[in-house]
């Protein structure tokens, strides 16, 4: 059966006026968010982007979001959980400084931001799985025990999965940091010396200090690495690379994290997809960060497989190429649905109904 995903299209990303009537439109007619009751407590799943960042969706457009719910007489929260690498989301506190910074607040969005604190045991709730990968899922508490899930994600490129989308946001978003570590750490990258220069860019970049110089070659310690990425990223000359083997499992992981923290919501759920600011990498790069695609629209639907592939499609023929295997050519990146797929976490046949 045909799930439906929804879609406006969107010409100027930061028309924040244009946008968010378009946005506006397209929750009226889909009706995604019919599922919500009043006083239902609404985990609102966003990303705040990082520090030097622009590509995350911009406040207002949660906010548009946010108060649809609040119409409806819920309680809607932002959250997102914190990282494995430096930066400003690491803690709670910093993480909130950070949203505030772009915009997350309560007078733009309608609703308070919680981050949860890996620190206290108590923000963390051990779900079952018993997947091929994944046996128990560490999840934040609030978004398990929420009564329904909106996840507003960011269409773009990812150095693990070749696309993010709903899966990955959920699945990575959603993960306390020591669950973000188990989707992560078959990941080691391996240096081409040949290729090394020794610049040192991926020594100051590693969060982990895992990687050092030895005899002007870059040497990464297998049992520090955390699988994050940033060194392959800033490698000038492409000498840091990660096996496609590796990829598939995280992605397969991704999604095994991502049906546990949707266990129970089969009918509490919504994902919007922006297809907008298409950047090569995630929104976590605090760095440049290339756009390799056009703005295209908005997607709608209550299947995360679904919207994703809805968006894969109108990205493939609006560029008129495969731009996420271009930027990441040795990432399969359908692998993530149809491994979803597999799980019975959606279908990857849909019905395109522009709003």
């Amino acid at each position: 059966m045909k799930s439906k995903v929804y879609f406006v299209p969107v010409k100027d990303a930061d028309d924040i006026k244009r946008v968010s009537e378009r946005l506006k439109a397209l929750l009226a007619s889909s009706g995604v968010m019919d599922f919500i009751r009043e006083e239902d407590k609404i985990a609102v799943k966003a990303h705040f982007g990082e520090e030097g960042n622009t590509g995350y969706v911009r406040a207002e457009y949660a906010g548009v979001i946010c108060r649809d719910i609040i119409s409806r007489g819920a309680k809607p929260f932002l959250s997102d959980t914190n990282t494995l690498y430096k930066g400003k989301r690491t803690n709670p506190k910093d993480h909130l400084d950070l949203a505030k910074s772009h915009g997350f607040t309560k007078e733009i969005t309608g609703c308070k931001v919680i981050i949860p604190d890996d620190t206290n045991k108590e923000d963390t709730l051990d779900v079952p799985v018993n997947g091929k990968l994944v046996k128990t899922a560490k999840l934040a508490r609030i978004f398990v025990e929420a009564d329904g899930i909106v996840a507003i994600n960011h269409f773009k490129g990812h150095m693990l999965s070749g696309f993010g989308g709903a899966i990955k946001n959920i699945a990575m978003g959603c993960a306390m940091r020591e669950g973000k570590m188990m989707q992560h750490c078959d990941v080691c990258p391996e240096v081409n010396e040949e290729n090394c220069i020794g610049c040192g860019e991926c020594v100051k970049i590693c969060p982990a200090n895992a990687i050092i110089i030895v005899s002007q070659k870059a040497n990464v310690d297998g049992k520090k690495c955390i699988g994050c990425g940033n060194c392959a990223a800033v490698c000038p000359t492409w000498a840091m690379f990660v096996f496609s083997s590796s990829g598939e499992s995280v992605q397969k992981k991704m999604v095994e994290y991502a049906y546990a923290a949707l266990k129970g919501k089969a009918k509490k759920r919504a994902f919007i997809n922006f297809a907008v600011k298409i950047n090569k990498e995630c929104d976590c790069w605090g760095m440049e960060n290339p756009r390799i695609g056009p703005d295209i629209g908005i997607l709608a639907s209550s299947d995360p497989v679904s919207v994703d592939r809805a968006c894969f499609d109108l990205v493939m023929k609006t560029c008129g190429k495969n731009i996420f295997k271009e930027a990441h050519p040795e990432q399969n990146s359908q692998i993530q649905l149809n491994y979803a797929k597999a799980l019975g976490l959606g279908s990857l046949e849909y019905e395109l109904l522009e709003a």
